[in-house]
């Protein structure tokens, strides 16, 4: 487990850009905290540190957004189960070659591949952050 302490948006995204050299096509990563923790800000610097120049978006009303097949981000929250995330095929993508970074992922725990990554990011104050990465 790593703890990182951010103290600014530009901070998060330089220490997610680093996280992303960790990861693996495959690799499911869930992200945790409350609305306005900072979880699309670190979705934009894993992005970044995987060479991606499109502007990154909060997939809130797509469910989720394909950055070239490297990288799928979701947004769960409207999701009640993980029966909605199958009808959708949006387990489709889990294992596939990209990376999944999923937020609000708690709404379809039942359909998350057991073997995942975890980052859970901590509004400590306006601009300060912890981010433990499991």
């Amino acid at each position: 487990m790593a703890i990182y302490l951010s103290g600014s948006e530009k901070a998060t995204i330089l220490f997610a850009k680093q996280y992303a050299k960790t990861l693996r096509a495959g690799d499911v990563v869930l992200l945790n905290g409350e609305m306005g923790a900072g979880k699309t800000v670190f979705v934009k610097g894993v992005a970044q540190g995987l060479g991606i120049k499109t502007e990154i978006l909060s997939p809130t009303y797509a469910y989720m957004n394909d950055y070239d097949g490297k990288l799928y981000h979701y947004d769960c929250y409207r999701l009640k189960n993980g029966a909605q995330a199958e009808s959708l095929g949006l387990t489709d993508y889990f294992g596939g070659k990209g990376i999944c970074l999923i937020e609000w992922a708690e709404n379809i725990a039942d359909v998350l591949p057991e073997t995942h990554k975890t980052v859970t990011i901590k509004k400590i104050s306006t601009e300060n952050r912890e981010i433990i990465c499991e």
